[in-house]
């Protein structure tokens, strides 16, 4: 990040160095965004590799676009998640699974990732490349599972499991919306109505485990079905398939709901 003047350093001889501030950049890419709007874009970097930046207030931030976004490899696997789940395997292949839980310090790293990952999950939103979105959205997911089971501390699982509602809201979104860029309404609707469902079960279920007291936040749930509306009304969709077949099935008409199924499943076909 430029602090403002020419940051250098000297070699061997004493010589001045290649310049190190990022002033150039900066200065190129003003910080400027509209209300609630994530400035981001994907460079290609000298190896060729294609990055993903994000412009903040105080410079730029730089990830890689597959893995882990800082680059690195936590005991030599893909993600924190993945050595996480190894720990997890060799404790049960010794017989010990039950009783583990994870460490301060890999309480830690994991909190590293999740912040990394939302970073990049908001960045592939803006720029609309909503099956990585989604991608990181599922790594985030299964971080959150994880940590549910193993996290130990109260507390520490409370700081993650309340975010889980938002995480499912953006994966509906850009579910939605990839599926409308390829002209498929219907498969848009199921996955704000899935969204919306997620969200209301982990919300039921949060609250009663938290105060049964209180009353969750239902704004997440509501945008969801407000999109699932439009969508309706803008493409003249009266009932999905996958609504019919539900239908079928609660009045117990399965000769209907095998003809519903089998659309169903030649649709997801055309899909792959």
């Amino acid at each position: 990040m430029g602090l403002g003047w020419e940051e250098t350093e000297r070699g061997a001889r004493g010589e001045l160095a290649m310049r190190k501030d990022l002033d150039d950049i900066i200065q190129a890419w003003p910080y400027d965004p509209e209300p609630g709007e994530v400035l981001a874009r994907e460079v290609r970097a000298r190896d060729g590799r294609v990055v993903l930046q994000i412009r903040i207030e105080l410079g730029i931030l730089q990830m890689e676009a597959v893995d882990r976004p800082d680059g690195l490899r936590p005991h030599g696997v893909a993600t924190y998640l993945e050595h996480l789940r190894e720990h997890v395997t060799n404790h049960e292949d010794e017989g010990d699974d039950e009783g583990w839980t994870m460490s301060r310090s890999q309480q830690i790293e994991a909190d590293r990732e999740f912040v990394q990952f939302y970073h990049r999950r908001m960045a592939w939103l803006a720029l609309r490349r909503y099956d990585k979105a989604v991608r990181d959205a599922d790594h985030t997911l299964a971080m959150m599972d994880l940590v549910r089971r193993r996290g130990g501390d109260i507390g520490y699982i409370a700081s993650h499991e309340q975010f889980r509602g938002l995480v499912l809201f953006h994966r509906a979104q850009a579910l939605a919306a990839s599926a409308l860029e390829r002209r498929r309404p219907e498969e848009a609707i199921d996955a704000l109505r899935d969204g919306a469902e997620k969200i209301a079960r982990h919300q039921r279920i949060w609250w009663e485990e938290r105060d049964p007291t209180e009353s969750p936040n239902p704004s997440l749930i509501e945008q969801l079905r407000l999109g699932e509306q439009e969508i309706r009304k803008n493409f003249a969709v009266e009932k999905t398939l996958r609504e019919q077949l539900d239908d079928a099935v609660a009045r117990e008409d399965y000769e209907r709901a095998a003809l519903i199924r089998d659309q169903i499943v030649a649709q997801d076909r055309t899909r792959t």
